[in-house]
């Protein structure tokens, strides 16, 4: 199996909104990271994790995919955004905390204008946990398409 750098090198989130433990595979067409449910921090809830977090944590890995593409081609790791899912299925309301989590994405489109299409899931063990299909939006140049959202809404009327 090859050997993959820290997490942080293939996803632009910091601090709590890293979400993933680490990049586990990657190729031209799919990734698999790992995360473990945290006993404390962000999203957690009395029950757990809620099982709408799968969702980011599929998205990050979609993230990470990306990045490890950037990265082998020595380019930048850019901002990407989560677009939404038509349906994700979740087996349980909650991930109990310190359950290892393993999320696969499978890339089923990718097209120029930087929108793409995943298969996503998330196992532990052999068990399936969610399942979902994400749509995914990375523009050329994330950072300004950022600016340009912030500029817009700024010179909006007030109501």
């Amino acid at each position: 199996m090859p050997e993959f750098l820290p997490i942080e090198n293939y996803v632009p989130h910091r601090s709590a909104m890293l979400l993933l433990d680490r990049l586990l595979d990657a190729d031209n067409e799919s990734a698999v990271a790992e995360v473990t449910v945290p006993c404390d921090g962000l999203f957690l809830q009395d029950a757990g994790m809620p099982a709408w977090v799968g969702l980011e944590y599929m998205a990050q890995t979609v993230a990470a995919w990306a990045g490890w593409q950037a990265v082998q081609k020595s380019e930048p790791v850019k901002l990407g955004f989560l677009l939404g899912t038509r349906k994700y299925n979740a087996t349980q309301a909650f991930f109990a905390p310190g359950t290892c989590l393993r999320v696969s994405v499978h890339c089923e489109l990718v097209a120029d204008n930087g929108l793409g299409m995943f298969d996503c899931h998330i196992h532990h063990q052999e068990q399936e946990l969610a399942v979902a299909r994400i749509s995914v939006y990375e523009p050329e140049d994330g950072s300004a398409y950022i600016h340009a959202l912030e500029k817009e809404g700024a010179e909006s009327p007030n109501e």
